[in-house]
């Protein structure tokens, strides 16, 4: 699976990748109610200091870059819908919180870790705004000028769910 997107980065306002960024934060609690999909992008984001707007920038296949812990807190499964409503590619991030994790899994959602993810941002050999393919099944990303950045390659079952569509499509297949 490749995914062509632009890189968005959450940094903080001393240029650093933001960390745990929580599930409120992600999809406030007052929204919960929320029950379409379609509906749920217009709040993501909504509660991350300097990203209220998020929602009003995004692309159909960002690749958003966080800090670690990306998605720490509660099991909502809002927090990982409302970037499927936007239609985002994927969210690279050092480490994601253990639900998150397994949340966007199970529903499809591409993310990947990448660990030394930070240093290249502070290096600039990646940047807010550029264009990039992802190749999600071996973990990388190609540069437009053909520099690759390689992340932790998925695991063989993320990618079997991926492919199909979520857990229970996956579970309709092998069960």
């Amino acid at each position: 699976m490749k995914i062509k997107g632009r890189v968005f980065i959450l940094k903080d306002k001393d240029g650093n990748l933001i960390k745990d960024i929580d599930t409120d934060q992600i999809y406030h609690n007052m929204y919960l109610h929320i029950t379409d999909i379609n509906e749920m992008g217009k709040y993501c984001l909504g509660n991350l200091e300097g990203y209220e707007n998020y929602p009003e920038l995004a692309e159909k296949n960002d690749i958003i870059i966080a800090g670690h812990n990306f998605g720490a807190g509660s099991s909502r499964q809002h927090a990982v819908d409302c970037f499927r409503a936007l239609g985002t590619g994927c969210i690279i991030a050092p480490s994601f919180g253990a639900i998150f994790k397994r949340n966007a899994i199970n529903s499809a959602f591409p993310i990947l870790e990448c660990p030394h993810i930070e240093e290249l941002i502070k290096s600039g050999k990646l940047s807010h705004g550029e264009m990039v393919e992802l190749d999600f099944e071996s973990g990388k990303v190609i540069k437009d000028n053909g520099e690759i950045i390689e992340c932790k390659k998925p695991s063989k079952v993320q990618i079997e769910i991926l492919k199909a569509g979520g857990l229970f499509e996956y579970g309709k297949k092998t069960g």
